[in-house]
């Protein structure tokens, strides 16, 4: 009797959801994309205000990425627009829309663009409401994902970040992670990438429901508004934090340390590498596992993105890949 393949779940969005599924894509594996729904920056957040659509960016990064079709079609999927009307718009992004008005579901618009794109798995929104992240600070509140990530309100802790409206988790998404053999939290941008995920009503639960092994891949880079300093732990405790509960098995982070001009270029921007507190990590109820995990690959951006600026200090997905697949072994 042939065995089945182990069922993943990736949870995030954007880049580093992309990474990671980009290269588990080239194992004999079932994968699932839970994709966070509460992006409102650039052409996503264009689309969301001016067609009162669902966020389409990351959902599109999580399809590129499972695509087994032409080069040429997931590159039409990713092309933006350079002027124009559509002007730092990628095309994807503009049909998963155009599907979303037309049918008025975007599972619908998810679906008919992973059959486009032959994709190998599955992506689905982790909640199917319209929502926006929430920080809350004394008597200030700061309404999107966007806003929050450029904004400079001084906290008095950690930040206390919530969805409005309240949203509930996606049947599919919630019997993914139930019935997952691995569940991988990607890297990515904790407060506004992350969070928004993880506060969804029902992920937390599903998480420590499942039977699957949770791991979360830890960021390389901290921001200089809200996670200047932070170690290792910090963020694995941050993550339990919005999950509401011990949910985590393992914690990958990078080892190796990028070349000094490029510490030199985010150090400009007050950004330095995630401190990695070894004695802290020896204390917790996850196991932490190290490795050589930075990409030594130079990174090209779009140019037509007139939106965001992208990352440059970036995971190495075949490693960090080889090391989830590892971890089905354990225990």
């Amino acid at each position: 009797m042939p065995q089945t393949r182990p069922k993943i779940v990736v949870i995030g969005g954007g880049t580093g959801s992309f990474t990671l599924l980009s290269a588990l894509k080239q194992h004999d594996v079932d994968l699932t994309a839970l994709v966070n729904m509460a992006d409102n920056g650039g052409s996503t957040g264009t689309l969301r205000d001016e067609l009162g659509v669902l966020p389409p960016g990351d959902i599109r990064q999580c399809l590129v990425a499972l695509s087994t079709a032409p080069q040429e079609l997931r590159e039409l999927f990713n092309y933006r627009f350079p002027e124009g009307t559509f002007s730092g718009h990628s095309f994807g992004n503009l049909f998963l829309s155009a599907v979303e008005n037309m049918t008025s579901d975007f599972n619908d618009a998810v679906r008919m663009a992973g059959d486009v794109l032959r994709i190998q798995g599955r992506v689905l929104p982790i909640t199917l409401q319209d929502c926006n992240l929430v920080l809350t600070e004394g008597d200030q509140q700061i309404v999107g994902e966007y806003e929050i990530a450029y904004s400079n309100i001084p906290l008095a802790g950690k930040p206390q970040l919530s969805l409005t409206p309240k949203s509930v988790i996606n049947k599919e998404a919630r019997n993914a992670i139930l019935y997952a053999d691995l569940v991988v939290i990607a890297p990515g941008n904790l407060y506004g990438s992350l969070a928004p995920a993880l506060l969804v009503e029902g992920v937390g639960e599903a998480l420590k429901d499942t039977k699957a092994k949770v791991v979360f891949v830890c960021n390389m880079v901290n921001k200089s508004n809200y996670t200047r300093g932070y170690s290792i732990t910090d963020y694995a405790t941050e993550i339990e934090r919005f999950a509401n509960g011990r949910i985590l098995d393992f914690v990958l982070y990078n080892t190796d340390e990028p070349d000094q001009d490029m510490l030199d270029k985010y150090a400009l921007d007050e950004e330095y590498p995630v401190i990695i507190n070894d004695q802290a990590m020896s204390k917790t109820h996850y196991q932490a596992i190290g490795g050589n995990f930075l990409s030594r690959k130079a990174q090209a951006r779009n140019k037509n993105d007139i939106f965001k600026e992208r990352s440059l200090i970036r995971h190495d997905a075949d490693s960090i890949a080889t090391s989830i697949l590892d971890l089905l072994n354990i225990g």
